[in-house]
């Protein structure tokens, strides 16, 4: 593949992996508890606040916001994500490694002098997290900036050339991710720098936690507002009977305030 060259002081830029909310397509994982219906809806308050997250950062460095999307023909559905729409970068293949690596081409070809995917399943990630891999990255360096989620995986992945090596032979969706992308950047010699942890809500029980505000700050980071993924939640709470099905059988109560 021809490289272009890319302006070192250009934004970093920061896709979104990103599906339409479709119910019986989006947020699989948290049905049950939640319905099919109540899931896609989900999905599209956690988007929201990615890229309310995004335009925050951009306030404090240079930093452009995509959707790297799926699925193909749902394009209208990211235009009221955001004040400023996201750029689309098609990404719907079998296979979830493809998928991020057409992100990072797709904002590498847009221009930017570096390149991020982030995962749509931490809506209160630290706004500070985003302006420190875009940081990392200014100048166009060629090195792995990373943030590890807590269950094995990375909610984070930013470079400043597109090494598909990085996403090949990757066991998803499993406790193996990260481990084995270092590994890959180690077979390709490239430098690594870890952001700090956090965590993923892609289940029931990190689904409790976020709902009940139980993701306290982390190594000092001030979690992101998560506005519309906790107006959304409150307001379920409050009519319906999500507290009910939230309610792990220790009885401990979910936040309706």
């Amino acid at each position: 593949m021809k490289t272009t060259a890319v302006d070192p002081s250009s934004p970093c830029g920061i896709a979104v992996m990103a599906k339409a909310s479709i119910p019986g397509r989006t947020k699989t994982r948290l049905v049950p508890p939640l319905t099919f219906e109540e899931a896609a809806a989900l999905n599209t308050v956690f988007l929201k606040d990615a890229f309310a997250n995004i335009a925050e950062a951009s306030r404090v460095t240079p930093i452009r916001g995509f959707a790297a999307y799926g699925s193909i023909g749902e394009e209208s559905f990211f235009e009221d994500l955001a004040e400023t729409p996201p750029g689309l970068i098609p990404a719907a293949f079998p296979n979830f490694g493809e998928c991020l690596f057409a992100g990072i081409e797709g904002v590498l070809a847009a221009g930017c002098s570096s390149a991020c995917v982030l995962n749509a399943d931490t809506p209160d990630l630290p706004t500070e997290h985003l302006v420190s891999i875009a940081r990392e990255l200014a100048g166009g360096r060629d090195r792995v900036v990373i943030g590890p989620a807590d269950d094995g995986g990375y909610y984070i992945l930013g470079i400043a050339r597109p090494h598909r090596r990085l996403f090949a032979d990757i066991d998803w969706s499993t406790e193996r991710v990260f481990a084995q992308t270092l590994a890959r950047a180690k077979e390709l010699h490239l430098e690594v720098v870890t952001l700090p942890m956090w965590s993923d809500i892609d289940d029931a029980q990190t689904l409790r936690r976020f709902a009940s505000r139980g993701d306290a700050a982390k190594g000092g980071a001030r979690p992101f507002a998560a506005p519309h993924s906790h107006a959304h939640l409150r307001k379920r709470l409050r009519e319906s009977d999500l507290a009910r099905r939230l309610a792990p059988a220790s009885g401990i109560q979910v936040d309706a305030a």
